[in-house]
């Protein structure tokens, strides 16, 4: 199990390791639509939703290794003053019974807009936008599906351990 652990790990740093790039690219494109706009009065409505998608991409798809490195958002009301023993007893009710559920039903009522989009192109947000919203939209399951994987992994590597005192 614990080999599964480690290739759901390396997918998402692998993963990661690209799309942290789209930071710098979204940035770079941004810069490019305001010179662009107020420099040579050119307007470009597919530029504009490239920053769209490549922030979608970079938030959808680098989830997964936002939860492998725990650095998602977290409420410490109660986490930061209990025992070791007792945040783990935390995250394991918390994968278990809260965000992999979650997650379930997401990519459940999501696929059907999903594989309709598909099944039609379906086009542009904007007119002379980005003809592929159902690239977009394909962002919602592959999200779902790395996070549940990555769930799994930590949950893994937590049971591998064992109880603490």
């Amino acid at each position: 199990m614990l080999v599964l652990a480690d290739a759901i790990d390396q997918m998402n740093r692998a993963i990661a390791s690209v799309v942290r790039w789209l930071a710098l690219i979204m940035v770079l494109v941004q810069f490019c639509i305001v010179i662009g706009r107020y420099v040579f009065g050119y307007n470009s409505i597919a530029a504009q939703e490239s920053v769209l998608y490549m922030h979608a991409t970079l938030f959808m798809l680098g989830a997964g290794f936002t939860l492998l490195v725990d650095k998602h958002v977290r409420v410490d009301v109660f986490y930061a003053k209990v025992s070791d023993a007792a945040r783990r007893r935390i995250d394991i009710f918390g994968h278990i019974f809260l965000l992999m559920p979650s997650m379930t039903a997401l990519l459940y009522w999501s696929w059907p807009s999903v594989r309709n989009s598909w099944r039609i192109l379906e086009g542009p947000i904007s007119v002379g936008g980005i003809e592929a919203v159902f690239l977009l939209k394909t962002l919602i399951p592959a999200f779902c599906i790395l996070i549940l994987l990555q769930s799994l992994s930590i949950l893994i590597r937590m049971f591998r351990k064992g109880p603490k005192a």
